[in-house]
């Protein structure tokens, strides 16, 4: 997947998703993923136009660049290629098996607000990086 350009779509509500998108552009080597709400209007949208139904982005968050879709651990992977070192080094990783890879991720995934709960509020964008965030903002979703 090339380094520029790919959007990742997350989910607003989960906490840990949220932290992820105020760690990654901290921390990224360059300034080139963009971030997209998944229960926007916009966000719902792209997921779609790429085989996601509504239902597919309780379970994951996609990873999109072009006609190139990446999901589960596959996802993590290539945000996580975007770091600077030490998380960087984090993509060892991916020399996992994905059966393995996708099995852990889903069994954090069906757990996710349970362990790390759902935010109350809106994720907040910093101004310096809101033309980064495409849709970023409190939504209804089905519970």
């Amino acid at each position: 997947m090339a380094a520029s350009g790919a959007i990742v779509v997350f989910d607003t509500d989960y906490a840990l998703c949220s932290g992820m998108v105020s760690f990654v552009p901290a921390h990224e080597q360059a300034p080139t993923l963009r971030f997209a709400g998944a229960w926007s209007e916009e966000g719902l949208a792209m997921a779609e136009r790429h085989g996601f139904a509504r239902a597919d982005l309780d379970e994951t968050f996609p990873v999109l660049h072009g006609d190139q879709v990446l999901a589960r651990s596959d996802a993590g992977i290539a945000v996580l290629r975007h770091l600077r070192t030490p998380w960087r080094w984090l993509v060892v990783l991916g020399l996992l098996p994905r059966p393995l890879r996708d099995a852990v991720y889903g069994f954090v995934a069906r757990r996710r607000y349970r362990w790390f709960g759902r935010r109350s509020d809106c994720t907040v964008v910093p101004a310096a990086q809101r033309h980064r965030f495409i849709g970023v903002r409190c939504a209804p979703r089905p519970t």
